[in-house]
């Protein structure tokens, strides 16, 4: 058996195509502010990817840039700025913040309904509640890729690897609401590969490379790759690899690949959010 590769590229690709169409008739621009602290290097390179990203669907994009010494009370006036700017639908904040920043701090601060990331705890609350907009974007991004395969969800045994509010367990409620028996783990979880072993749905959100391996996985199995790890590999050369050993493919139903997978979903149902937060 040889898993069906979960196409992240192809999937976004189509919900950028629908974002595309509704942002030409929508009747103003629609808008994205994204807050980045300092020089970081990735933090950059995610901005200038955003641009583009927006650009790329007809979305307005501005970028706030504060001093690397900014203060916890610099950031929070220019966050607190934008959510009384009515021309600004959608705010996100980069990360790393400096050292002595609290980050869910300054993110709770960010208007709910702007909060395209879906990191104010009131949006990640909202999620008991059904809702689908405006909610972790990682976490969305894995229930959308696990609901293309129209698996059955009601009453399949999901596992999820990882509790992190951002994506464990925000999608654990998502696939709760799908009234799937969902099982969240953490590190101190006993018997931890034969409870995987039972998933129907397995989603791998640690942040362990190759942490799944094929003893972990019943044979046919939907398995979601949340991982983003970086590795040098024998040759010296640094590359992205999952939480999921390659060789899962090989006895999996279904499978995302990292890279490949979540990672461009996720940048997806950012822009979905955005869009949802202008018509809103």
């Amino acid at each position: 058996m040889t898993a069906v590769k979960l196409d992240g590229k192809a999937m976004a690709e189509r919900v950028r195509a629908t974002i595309r169409t509704r942002v030409a008739s929508a009747r103003s621009a629609v808008r994205l502010d994204a807050v980045l602290v300092g020089e970081d290097r990735s933090a950059l390179l995610y901005a200038e990817n955003q641009a583009r990203d927006c650009a790329n669907v007809g979305i307005e994009y501005h970028l706030h840039r504060l001093d690397a010494d900014a203060r916890f009370d610099d950031i929070a006036g220019r966050v607190l700025l934008l959510n009384a700017d009515d021309a600004v639908h959608a705010i996100m904040l980069h990360l790393p913040l400096p050292q002595e920043v609290e980050a869910e701090s300054l993110q709770t601060l960010i208007d709910p309904d702007k909060d395209v990331e879906g990191v104010n705890p009131s949006n990640i609350g909202r999620v008991l509640y059904g809702r689908r907009s405006l909610v972790p974007c990682t976490a969305l991004a894995a229930l959308e890729m696990i609901e293309s395969t129209a698996i059955t969800l009601r009453g399949a045994r999901c596992v999820i690897i990882g509790a992190s509010n951002l994506v464990g367990k925000p999608l654990a409620v998502l696939l709760m609401r799908e009234e799937a028996t969902v099982i969240s783990t953490n590190k101190f979880t006993p018997e931890l590969p034969a409870l995987c072993r039972s998933a129907d749905v397995l989603v791998a959100a640690a942040g362990v490379a190759g942490l799944v391996t094929t003893e972990w996985v019943k044979p046919g199995a939907l398995v979601i790759d949340v991982g983003i790890n970086r590795v040098v590999g024998s040759d010296g050369k640094t590359r992205t690899v999952g939480d999921v050993a390659p060789e899962v493919a090989e006895i999996a139903g279904w499978i995302s690949p990292v890279p490949g997978g979540v990672g461009p979903m996720t940048v997806a149902m950012l822009l979905r959010n955005t869009l949802d937060a202008a018509r809103a």
